[in-house]
């Protein structure tokens, strides 16, 4: 088709196409903002990407098409594949690996660029090696994530100097990539590829350090880095769409980092280079009161006969794939006239919005889910306060304890309703590794069991009152 065409016609045509992926990858995104309209969101951003795709067979100098059309059916077949077969439980890893390959693709690009050994002008060498650093470390940073979520690594590396051999690690990379730029991107091939092996290792040895109950903000953290290593690509090869992308994606990341870090109320450099998640202490000891265990009869009529019954799920909910009971379960709540919420805290689960789409699959309608604000000032009148596997997020030492590691993140005050039952599999503590007092207060009850189970058992004992 570009043969056919005159070379300006084809050039507007791209650009053309480029702008119109661009406002439907903008207007994707802000749909996506809304549960109501994240489904058409994905639709519309899903249709930019085929757009930009596919206006991008007619670049010029474009070769390779067999290569790339077999590339697109793999990747595309693997991705129907993985979307098929991986449970909601799965979703951030699978949101890490995802990321990690856009990383990893604009960490390529650079490369191509780099090895080419054709000079480059100032601003695009030093765009191209930015965008390879990024890139790069959020390709091996995102494939370590992947594999501490997935279970495949389940302790965090720690050792003696460790600070000081990843500084040293990212100095040797930066001074690499200083003389790359120096030399206009025309290096030799031996020093990028050792500038490329730097950058990964140091992907690798900033991330292993880090707790688990951190991952979602480090995920984050890489979405945010792919991005903006999308963007810097896009700059060097002279391509709006990826800019364009890039930017979108980089920008939304670094929000969604910020949001988490505030949720949590910690910088995201505590994240990056502390221990939390991973050196917690404390034991039963420690707290006041006594676990009072609740059997499922007793449950049961205790949320039957309330007024109101506020529901916080979490992971364990996730896990137990839980939601569809729990919406059974509300919905017979609300046929006796009980007054039923869902109160959603921003890094419940593990990722963000991973509460809000579980429990959108059950069909739970959106209007009964509350987001931290607007639910807290509603426990104090709540009769019942149903915790679904969820525990940091719930634990009132983030407003009292000071010597708690979570001191200050700001929490669900479930603490504060008349009565707090709380189902889990066991007595262990949460992801943080951090002693719940709320689970020892006079007003709690633990409900034990898988919580698909527990739930199941509520359902037939509020079946049961007349």
């Amino acid at each position: 088709m570009s043969a056919v065409l005159p070379s300006s016609l084809t050039d507007i045509l791209i650009q053309a196409a480029y702008f119109v992926a661009a406002l439907l990858f903008i207007i994707g995104l802000k749909r996506m903002s809304s549960p109501k309209g994240a489904k058409n969101g994905i639709v519309w951003a899903g249709l930019g990407m085929l757009i930009a795709g596919l206006i991008t067979f007619l670049w010029p100098g474009m070769h390779n098409f067999v290569l790339i059309i077999v590339a697109i059916f793999i990747g595309g077949l693997l991705a129907w594949w993985s979307g098929r077969r991986v449970p909601m439980t799965a979703m951030p890893q699978m949101v890490a690996l995802y990321n990690g390959m856009g990383g990893g693709a604009a960490a390529a690009i650079a490369a191509e660029e780099l090895v080419r050994g054709e000079p480059l002008a100032w601003a695009p060498a030093i765009l191209a090696v930015l965008g390879a650093i990024i890139g790069a470390v959020s390709f091996s940073g995102s494939l370590i994530a992947f594999a501490k979520l997935q279970g495949i690594i389940n302790k965090s590396l720690r050792y003696g100097a460790q600070q000081i051999v990843n500084a040293l690690v990212l100095l040797g990379t930066v001074a690499l990539g200083l003389w790359i730029v120096l030399l206009h991107g025309a290096a030799p091939v031996p020093v990028v590829i050792v500038f490329f092996v730097l950058a990964l290792l140091f992907g690798v040895l900033v991330t292993l350090p880090i707790g688990g109950a951190d991952m979602p903000v480090v995920i984050s953290l890489y979405n945010a880095c792919t991005g903006l290593a999308v963007a810097f690509e896009g700059f060097v090869i002279g391509n709006a769409a990826m800019i364009i992308a890039g930017m979108v994606v980089g920008a939304a990341g670094t929000l969604l980092t910020q949001l988490m870090a505030k949720a949590m109320n910690r910088s995201l450099a505590n994240v990056l280079f502390s221990n939390f998640g991973e050196t917690a202490t404390g034991s039963a000891d420690e707290v006041t009161g006594s676990l009072k265990p609740i059997d499922a009869a007793d449950a049961g009529v205790m949320m039957a006969y309330a007024n109101k019954v506020i529901i916080v799920p979490g992971y364990g909910m996730a896990v137990a794939q839980a939601q569809h009971k729990v919406w059974e379960m509300t919905q017979l709540l609300q046929n006796r006239g009980v007054t039923v919420k869902f109160a959603i805290h921003p890094v419940a689960g593990r990722m963000p919005g991973h509460m809000n789409v579980l429990l959108a699959e059950a069909g739970v309608p959106y209007d009964l889910i509350a987001d931290l604000e607007d639910i807290n000032p509603e426990f104090a009148t709540a009769d019942v306060s149903l915790i679904i596997g969820a525990n940091d997020v719930v634990n009132p030492d983030a407003r009292s304890k000071t010597d708690s590691p979570i001191y200050g993140m700001p929490i669900l005050n479930a603490d504060k309703s008349r009565n707090v039952i709380v189902i889990k599999r066991g007595q262990g503590r949460g992801f943080s590794g951090v002693e719940n007092s709320l689970f020892y207060m006079d007003n709690t009850r633990m409900l034990y069991g898988d919580g698909q189970a527990a739930v199941t058992q509520l359902i037939q004992n509020i079946k049961a009152i007349e």
